[in-house]
């Protein structure tokens, strides 16, 4: 008779955004502000300082999701970001080392702004195996270098930041946070969000682009409809593999990329509104940051409560989506006092 499969719980929350504050006003007229506090959602974003990078928001947070989970110790480190300091090595290593967890693996993914819940599913799938017994998942951004400030169709919509989680084996006798993951990608549409230049397809900004495909760039509406579509039913398969219903589900975390997307998905889905935790308004979009950046934020002011059914879904570059659900457990978030 096989060995039954260990499960695996959420044991620690973290989160961190820097401390600059950039509001609409210091980016846009008043007309723009206008559209984009009422279309987009959001009325300030969280940007880097000179001399911070991603590895530095990743430790951050990282460091707050371990003493949430009290501990000082992981067996590995996953850190998904579409905003690596360098293009080689990979973050994960140094911010392992900044723990103080030097010798441990860790790697990068970049799966847009699914990557968090891509990382959880890698991370379950290590403990799954026996090849851990715990592994620290971090979404990083620091979005706001990798955007044009003259296009005022990206530059207002991302921010940045970081949010953690400990993911630990579960002890005899008690019960998994995480039911089954839906996820999946779409390359045919690799270029709807993306950065032209910087890697080895095109290592430079082509002549007489002025550096524009050093920036990402993205189509909107074709994003938008995507979203919107591969969000709804990947929710509908984790909600059914999970054997609930979507009348089950006590809160429905999703991707925070713009109030519209936000907006439709409650509508696809015929969920509540007042169901959907969202924090867009005031951290802008952060990619992979933003679920766990949620999840720490909701569950600090109480929006996530024990034995509550949560829904988590995202959707980014790729592209790439991903659902899961989670029977929320007892744990508190370390988040920075005044968010």
């Amino acid at each position: 008779m096989s060995a039954q499969v260990p499960g695996t719980v959420l044991a620690g929350l973290g989160c961190w955004l820097p401390p600059t504050v950039i509001s609409n006003a210091d980016l846009m007229s008043p007309q723009m502000d206008a559209f984009v506090r009422q279309r987009i959602g959001i009325a300030r974003r969280h940007r880097i300082s000179e001399g911070t990078a991603t590895v530095h928001l990743a430790t951050e947070a990282g460091a707050r999701a371990m003493a949430s989970a009290h501990t000082d110790y992981v067996d590995a480190v996953i850190l998904a970001t579409t905003t690596p300091d360098r293009l080689c090595p990979a973050g994960a290593p140094e911010v392992a080392s900044r723990l103080g967890m030097t010798g441990i693996p860790a790697f990068d993914l970049n799966a847009g702004c699914s990557g968090f819940l891509y990382g959880c599913e890698l991370a379950r799938g290590l403990i799954t195996g026996a090849s851990a017994d715990s592994v620290l998942v971090i979404g990083a951004e620091s979005s706001s270098t990798m955007m044009n400030p003259a296009d005022s169709s990206t530059a207002p919509i991302f921010g940045d930041g970081a949010g953690a989680a400990v993911l630990r084996r579960a002890a005899p006798q008690q019960v998994p946070t995480f039911g089954p993951t839906v996820w999946g990608s779409d390359g045919t549409l690799a270029d709807a969000i993306a950065i032209p230049a910087g890697g080895s397809r095109q290592r430079a900004p082509a002549p007489g682009r002025g550096g524009e495909d050093m920036f990402l760039h993205m189509r909107g509406t074709e994003v938008l409809r995507n979203a919107v579509r591969r969000m709804s039913a990947a929710a509908r398969q984790a909600a059914r593999a999970a054997q609930w219903t979507l009348e089950d589900v006590d809160v429905l975390i999703a991707h925070q990329a713009n109030a519209a997307i936000a907006t439709a998905l409650a509508a696809s889905l015929a969920f509540p509104p007042d169901r959907m935790p969202s924090n867009i308004e005031h951290v802008g979009n952060t990619a992979a940051a933003s679920v766990p950046i949620l999840l720490a934020q909701a569950a600090d002011r109480g929006a996530l409560k024990p034995d509550q059914r949560v829904l988590m879904v995202a959707f980014g570059s790729g592209l790439s989506w991903a659902a899961t659900t989670a029977t929320w457990p007892r744990i508190t978030p370390h988040v920075q006092p005044h968010l």
